[in-house]
C-alpha cells in the first residue's frame, strides 16, 4: 500500500515508528511536541532540547565512567575486616565464580556498552558543533541511540542503591569514591537523554524530506527520513541502516523470544537468585524472599521497586507482546491506540528489570569474610537476566505496525473499534 501524508502543513515529513502514518509537521525549529494523530506517539520533542547542554553531558559522562568502573563503590566493616564492591570487582568475582552468563552480561551493560555510547555521540555532537560532516556521522549516531537501550549505568544505579541499603540496615557501610562516581555518571546520562534534540540531529546531518503525494513511500526505521518506495532493500543515505517496510520476520522472532521468556520466568522466581552463608548456615534468597527482607527491614518503598520491576514488569511484557501476537494472528482492529502504547510501555520500562540482578552482583564482592560470612550467586539470578534479555530482544524485534496493518486487512469492523481504527488514506504500510 502506498503512503500518504497527513496534510498537517508545508515544512516536513515524518514517519510514525508505531503505526506508519507518514506526518507533515513545521519546520525543524519550532519548539514543541509533535504527536502523531493517529496513534499519539511523540514524533518530534524539540522545548528544552538542543546540541550544546546535550554535548556537555555526554562527554562528562563518558569522563566519569572511567572512575565509576576502577574504582570501589562501597565499603563494609565486619568484625575488623573491611571488604570493598565496585563494578570491575563485581565482574571479576562472577566470572570467578565461573557464574559466566551473568558476569559478560553485567561486563556488556554496565561497562562497555556505555562506553560506546557515550563515546560515539560525544563524537557526533561534537562534529554538529564543529559544522563537519563525515561520511561515518549517521551510522554512529545512529548506533548511539540504539544502544540507549541496552547501556544502563542508571539501571546499575538503582541496584546500587538497592544493595546498599540492604547492608546499610545490618553492617556499616561507606559509599566510596567511585560510588560517587557511578551517581554522577547514571544522573548526568539521564540528563544527556532528556535534553538530546535527537531529530535536530537527524535534520543537521541530512535534510528530512517531503515526498510527491502521488507516489508510494517508505520511512527508515532508525532515522525517519522518508524516501521513494521504491528505494526498499538499499541503504538508507542518512544513517545507512536497510531499509524495510516492516522488520523482517518480527512475529516469528518475536514469539520466539516470548516463548523463552515464558519457560524461564518460573525458574527464575522458584529458584533463589542468591545464597547466605552464615557460620555454615546457608540461607537461599529468592526474590519474594528479597522482598519479603525489605519489609522487615521497614524498606517498604524498596519492596514496591523490587516488586515492580523484578515481578509485574516481566510478567506485563510477556503478557503484553503475547496479546500483540494474538491481535496480529486475529486480525484485530480493537483497542489497537491502548495496545500500541502499551508497547511504548513495554519497550521502554524492560531493561529495568535487572535491578534485582544487579544488586546481586554489587553484593557479591561486598559480603565476602570467609567462614564467617560470604554471600554466592545461585541459578535463580542466571535465569532471570535471560528474561529479561529475552524479553528486551522480543520487544526490539516486534513491529507494533503489524497491529495497524492487521487491522486494515481485517474484513469485518466492529462498531466498538470504528472510532480508532486508521483512516485508509492516510496510513502506511
Amino acid at each position: 500500500m502506498a503512503q500518504r501524508p497527513l496534510r498537517l502543513s508545508t515544512a516536513m515529513t515524518l514517519a510514525c515508528r508505531d503505526c506508519g502514518t507518514l506526518v507533515e509537521l513545521p519546520a525543524p525549529d519550532t519548539a514543541g511536541t509533535s504527536y502523531c494523530p493517529v496513534c499519539a506517539h511523540a514524533l518530534r520533542r524539540s522545548a528544552g532540547r538542543g546540541v550544546a547542554a546535550a554535548l556537555a553531558c555526554a562527554l562528562t559522562t563518558f569522563a566519569l565512567l572511567w572512575p565509576a568502573n576502577l574504582l570501589p563503590m562501597m565499603g563494609v566493616t565486619m568484625l575488623g575486616m573491611h571488604t570493598q564492591s565496585g563494578i570491575f570487582t563485581s565482574v571479576q568475582a562472577l566470572w570467578d565464580g565461573h557464574w559466566v552468563i551473568i558476569a559478560v552480561l553485567t561486563a556488556l551493560f554496565v561497562m562497555v556498552l556505555p562506553f560506546v555510547r557515550f563515546g560515539l555521540l560525544s563524537g557526533v555532537l561534537l562534529c554538529v558543533k564543529a559544522g563537519r560532516r563525515p561520511r561515518w556521522l549517521g551510522r554512529a549516531f545512529r548506533w548511539s541511540l540504539w544502544l540507549d537501550h541496552w547501556a544502563m549505568p542508571d539501571v546499575f544505579l538503582i541496584g546500587c542503591l538497592v544493595g546498599y541499603s540492604r547492608v546499610r540496615a545490618f553492617l556499616p557501610t561507606t559509599i566510596e569514591a567511585g560510588g560517587w562516581c557511578v551517581i554522577a555518571a547514571a544522573l548526568i546520562a539521564m540528563i544527556t537523554r532528556a535534553s538530546l534534540d535527537t531529530h535536530a540531529v537527524w535534520h543537521w546531518i541530512e535534510t528530512d524530506r517531503t515526498p510527491p503525494a502521488d507516489q508510494p513511500a517508505i520511512a527508515c526505521a532508525a532515522c525517519s527520513l522518508v524516501l521513494p518506495a521504491a528505494r526498499q532493500g538499499h541503504r538508507c543515505p542518512r544513517c545507512g541502516l536497510r531499509l524495510r517496510a516492516r522488520k523482517p520476520h518480527a512475529t516469528t522472532r518475536t514469539a520466539m523470544f516470548v516463548i523463552a521468556g515464558l519457560i524461564l520466568y518460573l525458574p527464575a522466581n522458584f529458584f533463589p537468585m542468591n545464597v547466605d552463608i552464615q557460620m555454615g548456615q546457608i540461607t537461599p534468597h529468592r526474590i519474594a524472599d528479597g522482598i519479603q527482607d525489605l519489609i522487615n527491614a521497614h524498606l517498604w518503598w524498596l519492596a514496591v521497586l523490587i516488586f515492580v520491576t523484578s515481578i509485574a514488569i516481566p510478567a506485563l511484557k510477556l503478557l503484553g507482546l503475547t496479546w500483540f501476537l494474538f491481535s496480529i494472528r486475529r486480525r484485530s482492529r480493537r483497542h489497537l491506540r491502548l495496545k500500541t502504547r502499551l508497547y511504548r510501555v513495554i519497550n521502554e520500562i524492560g531493561r529495568w528489570s535487572n535491578v534485582d540482578v544487579f544488586t546481586v552482583a554489587v553484593f557479591l564482592p561486598l559480603i565476602q569474610f570467609g567462614a564467617l560470612a560470604h554471600t554466592d550467586v545461585a541459578v535463580g539470578s542466571v535465569a532471570f537476566m535471560l528474561v529479561v534479555v529475552c524479553t528486551m530482544v522480543a520487544s526490539r524485534a516486534f513491529d507494533p505496525r503489524l497491529m495497524w496493518d492487521a487491522a486494515l486487512e481485517a474484513p469485518n469492523m466492529h462498531a466498538s473499534a470504528r472510532n480508532e481504527s486508521p483512516p485508509q488514506a492516510e496510513y502506511a504500510s
